[in-house]
């Protein structure tokens, strides 16, 4: 017997991811988006899994909701081309740390906190700061 159930596209999966990302940057709720694009949480739980795929001018309507432009759905995304599998799975789990990272409550406090502060030359000591302590803590 042949199973009938279809993975979901690795595009569709990081499409989904990729919304997800933005939405807990901004901090807004599957329920908040839903409301305005019309449709169903449950719906953005599904495109966020890329259990379903992600209409164009969804997308589009998206892209405009989360103020990004629609590339930034499609940054580091698996090319999708067989050959290039084990390339594409290596970049897909690569960009995958940012969206855990993200959306855990550590990192989306700390990335709020950081884009508010509007002095480059903080944010830039800061982010030296942050590589000290790890390297501190990996030689430990």
């Amino acid at each position: 017997m042949i199973e009938n159930k279809k993975k979901p596209n690795p595009i569709d999966i990081h499409v989904g991811s990729r919304i997800r990302l933005r939405r807990t940057m901004l901090g807004m709720s599957q329920e908040k988006l839903g409301e305005a694009l019309g449709i169903t949480f449950q719906q953005i739980q599904k495109y966020e899994k890329g259990t379903n795929r992600v209409g164009a001018s969804r997308l589009q309507a998206i892209s405009g909701i989360l103020n990004v432009p629609v590339s930034f759905f499609f940054e580091d995304a698996p090319d999708g081309n067989p050959a290039n599998s084990p390339a594409g799975m290596a970049e897909a789990s690569s960009s995958n740390y940012v969206v855990d990272f993200l959306s855990s409550s550590e990192g989306l406090q700390l990335n709020r906190a950081f884009v508010k502060i509007n002095d480059q030359k903080v944010r830039r000591k800061l982010v030296d700061l942050v590589k000290a302590l790890a390297a501190e803590a990996e030689a430990e």
